[in-house]
């Protein structure tokens, strides 16, 4: 049986394992996929050790995505843009190749899974942390007719979009209302709001929270208030996870029904 596994630290938390049996069952593969505990000092020679013992593919969560890209012989184009690796792949030739999942992981499940179009929209991009530089080449893939990334420290804002090619903006200085707005801030971890005007929210707003939870966050709430529809980011993580059993299996599995498993279970 082929080994996959997720390592991270924390890790006791991950949903991954049952993400992707549930993927496996799906498409007939038979998936062996664990939980790694991440050695703050040791994590690449787990790596090594890992695909030295036959293993196949393997996630990386916090806080060992830019170690892992540091470690890769090959990066596909969208963990080069991210500067962060969340999938690792052993080629036959003993490369080590590292790709990232996460903004193709979110941009399907808004387009794709949860039916909300970013072609020709106004976007809003809250946060400037590394969450944010892996989305932001996937949103400009689907050709939004504008995407500003506005974060309480500016400078960090502008850097991002300097190297993308996008806008950037200060929340004081941002003018709505905006048609698709995605908080990847880590403002919602702590039960916290971005300073956001209420007049960037229209009745046509449609909103996302990369993070998740049994209850709409903080975020959610705020938009909710003001008209808007959205999602949190549950669907990210199956997203993110299919888009990794793709590069494994060759066969995309089906990401709502494994959403809405992890939704009954919350």
């Amino acid at each position: 049986m082929e080994q996959f596994a997720v390592i991270g630290n924390p890790i006791a938390h991950s949903r991954s394992p049952e993400i992707h049996h549930a993927f496996g069952q799906q498409t007939g593969r038979d998936v062996n996929y664990e939980k790694i505990l991440g050695d703050l000092e040791g994590f690449e020679q787990q790596v090594r050790d890992f695909f030295a013992a036959g293993g196949k593919g393997l996630n990386v969560t916090v806080p060992f995505k830019q170690r892992a890209y540091d470690m890769c012989d090959k990066l596909s184009k969208r963990a080069q843009e991210a500067g962060a690796v969340n999938t690792l792949i052993m080629g036959k030739n003993g490369e080590l190749y590292g790709d990232n999942t996460d903004g193709t992981g979110m941009v399907r499940d808004i387009v794709e899974v949860l039916g909300q179009p970013l072609e020709g929209k106004r976007v809003l991009l809250i946060g400037a942390g590394g969450a944010v530089r892996g989305v932001i080449g996937p949103i400009l893939a689907r050709h939004p007719a504008s995407l500003t990334i506005a974060n309480r420290t500016v400078s960090r804002a502008q850097e991002l979009a300097e190297v993308f090619g996008c806008d950037y903006a200060g929340f004081d200085e941002l003018e709505g209302p905006f048609d698709v707005i995605i908080n990847g801030s880590s403002a919602s971890l702590g039960g916290d709001l971005p300073p956001l005007k209420d007049e960037l929210v229209g009745e046509n707003t449609w909103v996302y929270d990369m993070v998740y939870g049994k209850e709409p966050t903080v975020f959610m709430q705020w938009a909710f208030t003001h008209g808007a529809k959205g999602s949190d980011g549950l669907g990210m993580l199956v997203g993110q996870a299919a888009e990794a059993f793709f590069l494994w299996q060759h066969v995309r599995p089906q990401q709502a029904p494994v959403i809405e498993q992890l939704r009954s279970e919350m």
